[in-house]
């Protein structure tokens, strides 16, 4: 059994952080589901952009979609749909397997909205709508301005990925806006079947204080702070509240571990990977990091229910002066801002795109 399969059998779902239509009509996708127990996705504004910048994939897409009188969010968002859709269709035996718990992709809301709920809220609405397919989740950020749209999407039947929580507080407080929701579902006799995982990022938590760390504590903070959000996750699925939403037929908003991916050379390119195994949670991985997964990966022992097992690295950092309250909200606003940055680049690369293939348009409606 290849390590990816041991992860699987432990009862954690591993989702590839990738997508491109490449992926798609070249098998490759369908190989990693075969081989290295692949069961969802993730997207996000940089995969895109170096799919269409760097490929032809797209170019036939985009002079249709230029013909059509598309452009700029609409023109992507089109092409972005396409392809989640056949993603979703790949994944659709493993979810309804599943009984909606796995087999997802995800599509992310345009990070501008990361700061206005209201606009955030009916674009995902209206991507959910658009794309038409049930195992859609749709990328929201867990900003304070973002978790009513969090709770507000959940309210609406929207399955939400909820992004850039770095801490357990960040954690919970996606959690309690997802358990509004389902609260409000179940007193308006709405069913509570409503999917969501929350994301937590894991390893810019080390990027963040590499350099400044001392020597012992190298790479170990993320995975730190993941154990203890672990805990406050089982300790959530075992309180009276979630067991009484369980009882009317909701399932659980799994944990997410994002941004698996070493930075660091000098450490193993399965760190996080092999660290952070536990039942019920996913590990949405970039896919260099899953086929080393796959070939060398050393998984290490399950992650147990007491997330105190973190506690003592974060004291140790602590004691050496690090805020790590001030740091989860600054690695949060920082995160919004690269998403922002990531998808001025993407819109650039779709503009660039267009005024490529566009003489090509125009010429074949000569």
């Amino acid at each position: 059994m290849n390590p990816t399969r041991t992860i699987h059998a432990e009862g954690q779902s591993l989702w590839l952080d990738n997508i491109t239509r490449g992926l798609l009509t070249s098998g490759t996708l369908q190989r990693y589901v075969d081989e290295l127990s692949v069961t969802g996705l993730t997207s996000n504004p940089t995969i895109f952009a170096n799919a269409i910048k760097n490929t032809d994939d797209y170019d036939a897409a985009i002079q249709a979609k230029l013909a059509a009188g598309k452009e700029g969010e609409d023109l992507f968002f089109e092409i972005a749909i396409e392809d989640l859709r056949e993603a979703a269709d790949l994944f659709r035996p493993i979810h309804d397997r599943t009984g909606g718990l796995d087999g997802w992709v995800s599509l992310e809301v345009s990070p501008l909205l990361a700061y206005d709920a209201d606009s955030t809220l009916r674009a995902a609405v209206d991507l959910y709508r658009r794309a038409d397919r049930p195992n859609l989740f749709i990328k929201i950020p867990g900003t304070p301005e973002g978790l009513p749209a969090v709770e507000n999407a959940t309210f609406a039947g929207v399955p939400v990925n909820v992004t850039l929580l770095f801490s357990t507080d960040h954690y919970l407080a996606t959690a309690e806006a997802y358990l509004r929701g389902i609260e409000r579902r179940i007193a308006a006799g709405l069913s509570p079947a409503v999917g969501s995982v929350a994301s937590v990022f894991v390893s810019r938590w080390d990027g963040a204080v590499a350099g400044t760390a001392p020597a012992e504590l190298r790479n170990t903070l993320g995975i730190a702070l993941a154990r203890r959000t672990y805990g406050a996750y089982r300790e959530l699925l075992a309180s009276d509240r979630w067991l009484r939403l369980a009882n009317e037929g909701a399932v659980p908003q799994r944990l997410l571990w994002a941004s698996t991916g070493t930075k660091d050379p000098s450490a193993s390119d399965t760190l996080y990977v092999d660290a952070l195994i536990a039942p019920l949670t996913v590990d949405t991985i970039p896919e260099q990091t899953l086929v080393a997964a796959g070939d060398h990966g050393a998984p290490r022992a399950p992650l147990t229910a007491d997330g105190s097992l973190g506690d003592e690295v974060v004291a140790a950092f602590e004691a050496a002066g690090f805020d790590v309250h001030a740091l989860a909200a600054r690695l949060q606003a920082d995160g919004a801002a690269s998403f922002n940055a990531s998808w001025a680049e993407l819109m650039d690369c779709v503009a660039g795109k267009c005024g490529a293939v566009a003489p090509a348009a125009a010429g074949g409606a000569r």
